[in-house]
């Protein structure tokens, strides 16, 4: 099961209805579910953490955005945390299944749509930046929201990714794909802010400290905090951070007075801290008894599941040619995709970059399309089969039974000609990628090209097989005509593959 986590900060905290607005609009999408909230009067802010699957998290945050763009004016708005936007950062995690490929693709679309639809302007931050200079998120966020209000239609370097040159009460929004995250925050016994911004300035990357560690001196709830996130916990553990505080405000006659974690934390940083901490070296994730028993039972769905290719190998009528065909289309199509994936991000394809941006969006579309055909294919038949059961006692009913078997029929060859259509589509987007894209995966955009062809192909006799007995029907005539627009369009696209593949690698 693929699982994303949302990690949406929303620059509001002191106005609960405001905050249980934006948390009910999240939570009404299907598929998502929300772990933990986090509000903060200091800073003003409110953390939601939620997963799900890649579709309903990418929605969720919509929403979410939507919703705080509505009720929250930053022009009113005061806090000790920096911010730029009503709903200020918007990182995806891949947490199962996903890639981080996958959730640079929904940071994407997310900023796109919520600038078209929104009008709110978005800057792509970690992994889904469009610009090195704005990988960093206090990069992007420096001068915060009156700053940046003034400058974003002035200064090359404030102009968004996505959406207009021009904030409105809802500022701007920050949205990108990044590995989990730890904000962990360490309070001293003092009230001295100034104490906490010397050890943040000696903790932090940017001032020579920690690789992975951004850090900024706060005062919270009267005393001085200093506010971290731990980019990349294995490289800059939890427990050597702690230390390294401690040591520092020792040099300052005070000490640690508490700390605390916003939002969740990977299991794995916990242990890492325990080991440190209570010398246990061997001490592994799977001894703790919670994760023993999510890890079993889900060893134990794993293995009720059965695979497609034994479906299809178990010598019942369905799944049978129509959804192989579908499933030959999505593969060729999910080719496509690979190289254009391995294809965005490159100098040499500089060219091409927007173009592979939407091979990938399509390409998983029609590759969804296809997978849901497989099964669509193999239920369409299933309808053939329940009319050749209808009675046939008497003269009427023999003719009820005819009718309903061709009218079944049809359906039956509609379903594979979608396929075919798509097959065509995939076998397009794959030509595409063998003319533009990188030229290492040039072999890979071609066996797109004859996988997707061999969808096709199989898709259309599943067309003709179906259709035997009523070629003089006018609707017969119609879908094997389109059938065969199908394969002649193909075999132009496999003259065109093969032009392709001689002049750019000479294959």
């Amino acid at each position: 099961m693929k699982i994303i986590e949302c990690i949406p900060n929303f620059s509001e905290a002191r106005r609960p209805e405001v905050v249980e607005a934006i948390i009910k609009a999240v939570a009404e999408v299907p598929g998502v579910r929300i772990l933990d909230q986090h509000s903060d009067l200091d800073h003003n802010r409110t953390v939601l953490t939620f997963i799900g699957d890649p579709a309903g998290v990418e929605e969720a945050a919509y929403q979410g955005i939507l919703k705080a763009a509505e009720l929250i004016d930053l022009n009113q708005h005061e806090g000790e945390h920096p911010r730029l936007g009503a709903a200020d950062v918007v990182p995806f995690v891949p947490i199962a299944d996903v890639t981080m490929q996958e959730c640079i693709e929904i940071a994407r679309r997310l900023g796109k749509r919520v600038a078209d639809t929104l009008g709110i302007p978005v800057y792509l931050y970690e992994e889904a930046a469009a610009r090195p200079d704005r990988v960093n998120l206090e990069d992007i966020r420096r001068g915060e929201y009156e700053g940046i209000k003034e400058t974003i239609a002035t200064d090359p370097y404030r102009e968004p990714d996505f959406g207009p040159k021009v904030m409105g009460s809802a500022g701007a929004v920050v949205i990108g794909a990044r590995q989990p995250l730890i904000a962990y925050n360490i309070f001293l016994n003092t009230p001295d802010v100034s104490i906490a911004e010397k050890i943040a300035r000696r903790v932090r990357n940017s001032s020579g400290g920690f690789h992975f560690v951004k850090g900024m001196g706060v005062l919270v709830s009267g005393l001085a905090q200093v506010s971290m996130n731990l980019t990349n916990y294995h490289r800059s553990p939890m427990a050597q951070v702690t230390e390294f505080v401690r040591r520092e405000a020792e040099r300052y006659g005070v000490g640690i007075h508490h700390s605390e974690i916003v939002g969740l934390v990977p299991s794995r940083a916990i242990i890492n801290a325990g080991r440190y901490y209570l010398q246990m070296d061997g001490f592994e994730y799977d001894q703790l008894l919670e994760n023993r028993i999510v890890n079993e039972g889900e060893a134990q769905n794993a293995g009720n599941q059965v695979n497609f290719l034994d479906q299809v190998a178990e010598g019942t009528t369905a799944p049978g040619g129509g959804s192989a065909a579908a499933y030959s289309g999505a593969l060729g199509t999910a080719l496509a995709v690979m190289v254009a994936r391995l294809t965005t991000g490159k100098a040499k394809y500089k060219e091409a970059e927007e173009e592979c941006w939407q091979v990938i969006e399509r390409g998983e579309q029609l590759r969804q399309q296809l997978t849901e055909a497989i099964e669509l294919d193999a239920k369409s038949f299933e309808g053939i089969i329940l009319a050749r059961r209808l009675p046939r006692d008497t003269e009427e009913s023999i003719k009820v039974r005819d009718e309903a078997i061709m009218q079944a029929s049809f359906y039956a060859a509609a379903v594979p000609l979608k396929s075919a259509e798509m097959c065509l589509e995939g076998m397009n987007l794959a030509l595409r990628m063998a003319q533009i894209g990188n030229l290492n995966a040039i072999s890979d955009a071609a066996s797109g090209v004859y996988q997707a062809n061999a969808g096709l192909e199989a898709a259309v006799l599943n067309v003709k097989i179906n259709l035997m007995g009523y070629e003089e029907e006018t609707r017969s005539q119609e879908l094997l005509a389109r059938a065969s627009q199908l394969k002649e369009a193909a075999a132009k696209v496999l003259e065109k593959l093969k032009s392709t593949l001689s002049e750019r690698a000479q294959l």
